[in-house]
């Protein structure tokens, strides 16, 4: 079913010069750093994900290599399973990655749109090097569209999951989760089963719980620590809960997808014409789900985003 009737989008030509099995290659870029300043990109860790046969050259549905960022809290490995689906699915290799202060990235002062963007940026230009499908969920929606304002030329196509172009104060899950993380830390715990219990304190979700553990590592001394700088990232909650763009100079006129979820509150109604203002040429789609959109409704995710994707196919 066509979600943009009459839309023409601009897709990049996409082939392999040998037929390869399904590959997972992770890359160590660079080594954990702490830096200030903004203007300078940081190299990001990702997974590529590549097709598993050679793409026709016959083939007119040429999918644009597509960029998946996370969540906060999130990393690389929390999309695995849509990013291998999309790499078989669409015959396009499929990136994974992980921003900055996430994963196995590395741990900057500044952590805010713009020097999300950057790093972002930075990673298409170079690795990459032609235009993307970017995707993100949440504060890497944010990101996504923010890329997309900035630098359209580096952006194919734009999807948003579960976040709107506007300034919102943040649930109040997130600041009470970093606060949850930083208790834990305190407490010299040394098994992720105690930092489960502890966690139930304040999240009664199983599997939210065992996502935010998933930035546990132990310490030399077998303490439980986290792979995420919670001190950087506490401070940066103002940031990650605003939109520092104007749609009255600033917009992306390609094709834009925004995916919400119904029961959960980052895309209000009320928000949707200040999409439109900034991304004229949108669709939006909603799921029966909560906030966690992805791993709630996966199968009904993937069809979305390939159908989105597939309608410049014949």
């Amino acid at each position: 079913m066509s979600l943009l009737t009459g839309l023409q989008f601009a897709r990049t030509a996409f082939c392999h010069s040998q037929k390869m099995l399904l590959q997972i290659r992770s890359f160590s870029t660079s080594k954990p750093r702490l830096s200030s300043n903004t203007d300078v990109p940081i190299e990001l860790e990702y997974i590529r994900f590549d097709p598993p046969t050679q793409v026709s050259l016959n083939n007119t549905r040429q999918i644009a290599p597509i960029v998946i960022l996370h969540g906060f809290l999130g990393s690389k490995q929390n999309n695995r399973t849509i990013a291998r689906r999309f790499a078989k699915e669409l015959e396009t290799t499929v990136y994974a990655l992980d921003l900055r202060n996430h994963g196995d990235s590395p741990h900057v002062k500044t952590h805010d749109y713009m020097s999300l963007a950057l790093d972002v940026e930075h990673f298409i230009e170079t690795q990459v090097k032609k235009p993307s499908v970017v995707l993100g969920h949440s504060m890497g929606a944010k990101t996504a569209m923010a890329i997309s304002l900035r630098r359209p030329e580096l952006v194919d196509s734009m999807i948003a999951v579960d976040n709107a172009p506007i300034d919102a104060s943040l649930g109040s899950d997130i600041p009470k989760y970093v606060r949850a993380l930083r208790t834990i830390e305190r407490m010299s715990l040394r098994n992720t089963k105690d930092a489960f219990e502890v966690l139930g304190k304040y999240e009664p979700n199983p599997e939210i719980r065992q996502f935010l553990l998933t930035n546990t590592k132990f310490n030399s001394d077998g303490t439980i620590g986290f792979r995420v700088p919670l001190d950087i990232l506490a401070r940066a909650l103002d940031h990650i809960a605003e939109f520092p763009f104007n749609s009255a100079r600033e917009r992306y006129v390609g094709p834009a997808l925004f995916v919400r979820g119904t029961r959960s509150h980052y895309v209000p109604d009320e928000a949707i014409p200040t999409i439109g203002r900034f991304f004229p040429n949108f669709v939006l789609k909603d799921i029966d789900a909560g906030h966690w959109v992805i791993s709630e409704r996966t199968q009904e995710f993937v069809e979305i985003v390939e159908d989105f994707l597939k309608i410049d196919g014949p």
